[in-house]
């Protein structure tokens, strides 16, 4: 919604208007020959790319200029790119629909919009102005002169009435001005302001990320708690029960001898569950090394096929526990007698790449993701990421989990 501007805020919009719209013209249609000219010797394709960001600044100047008929700030609809440099902005940018509204808004501007703002300011302000001027136009002249090239005035007395009529003709035009400059940012305003549904998205994928490295976090300070707290505790007690047994009588230390067994193996559950929660073999090997540490630990023979560099952690992590949690679903349900798992890491293009990793049993198949298994956390683990799940287990095997996540 655009407020009630003043009439002179609301030509200023328009005289800027008409100062930024026409340097652009030229600017457009200079990159737009050049880069067509240039084009078979391939130097023009970085004009034409040129051209095609164009809207990019013109949008920022505009969403700057609406503050003077509308103070409330209008959000650029622009991400912030995942990666610093200028190759990681210009690929994002070219993927927004908003950066092609911008340049839609660019090109009305410079072939529309600033020649319709100088028509409504000559007619609204310039006509009046001159009439205005009568008086002071008779006098540089001497004998007489046209006004507006329109009516030719050749004494005081009517120089006097033309400036009275300019004076009137301006308040009665103010109105319409301002009028016609709230419509005009009212469609900048709608090519240039973020959709409800990029506000959605933007905040969407903000949180997530806040909620997936907020999880990390927690789970590394659970972790952390319980290797430097809970653990050193059973620790210390498992080694006071066999200093115990030591001065004991012997009805006494086959007691002890008992609780230090359970004392012991529980302290083995703990450690089983502080790997499980955030193994140190992913925080300091990566992902390929802690892929090979839960293959070691299935119940389920598994054969390793894994080439991987360090990914970001919450990458590795997703991965990880995707991993752990087939082969669970593997040692549970299949019947499998050997689990194959072969991952690999594709870069496409300069911080753009994907994460594959397949999981294949020979076991008795028949697994479905919609049926409320193992498979749905599976999915929406990967989910969080933008990953995603595909699951072949046609009845009677085998069983395949191809998972993939952006990187």
């Amino acid at each position: 919604m655009i407020s009630r501007a003043g009439p002179w805020r609301a030509a200023g919009y328009l005289v800027t208007g008409v100062f930024v719209g026409a340097p652009l013209l030229v600017g457009l249609l200079v990159l737009a020959v050049a880069g067509a000219a240039l084009t078979p010797l391939l130097v023009g394709l970085p004009l034409l790319a040129l051209l095609a960001l164009a809207g990019v600044p013109v949008g920022a100047v505009e969403r700057w200029r609406l503050r003077l008929v509308d103070p409330a700030a209008v959000p650029a609809p622009h991400r912030t790119p995942d990666e610093p440099g200028l190759a990681a902005w210009a690929r994002l940018r070219f993927t927004e629909r908003a950066t092609w509204r911008e340049l839609g808004y660019a090109v009305l501007l410079a072939a529309v919009l600033w020649p319709l703002d100088l028509l409504v300011l000559t007619g609204a302000a310039g006509i009046p102005g001159a009439m205005i001027g009568a008086p002071a136009q008779l006098a540089l002249a001497g004998d007489d002169t046209r006004v507006a090239k329109l009516w030719l005035i050749d004494s005081y007395g009517q120089a006097c009435l033309c400036a009275a009529g300019g004076t009137v003709l301006l308040l009665a035009l103010l109105w319409p001005l301002a009028r016609y400059a709230r419509a005009r940012a009212a469609v900048a305003r709608l090519l240039l302001a973020p959709r409800e549904t990029e506000q959605r998205l933007a905040e969407v994928t903000r949180s997530r990320a806040r909620l997936v490295a907020a999880f990390e976090a927690e789970r590394r300070r659970i972790e952390r708690d319980l290797h430097d707290g809970a653990q050193q505790r059973l620790v210390a007690l498992s080694m006071q029960l066999g200093l115990a047994r030591l001065d004991a009588p012997p009805e006494l230390a086959q007691r002890l001898a008992a609780a230090h067994r359970e004392a012991d193996q529980v302290l083995g559950e703990l450690r089983e569950l502080i790997h499980g929660i955030h193994p140190q073999v992913l925080a300091d090997y990566g992902l390929g090394d802690a892929i090979a540490d839960a293959a070691d630990r299935s119940a389920v023979p598994v054969e390793l096929d894994v080439e991987l560099p360090r990914l970001a952690e919450p990458v590795e992590s997703a991965a990880y526990f995707a991993v752990r949690e087939a082969l669970a679903n593997v040692g549970r349900h299949s019947g499998a007698r050997r689990v194959w798992i072969s991952g690999r890491y594709a870069r496409r293009r300069p911080g753009e790449g994907r994460l594959r990793i397949e999981v294949r049993d020979d076991g008795c198949g028949g697994a479905d993701a919609r049926a409320g298994t193992g498979l749905t956390g599976l999915t929406d683990r990967l989910a969080v990421l933008d990953g995603t799940l595909t699951v072949d287990s046609p009845s009677g095997g085998p069983t395949v989990l191809h998972m993939e996540i952006p990187c």
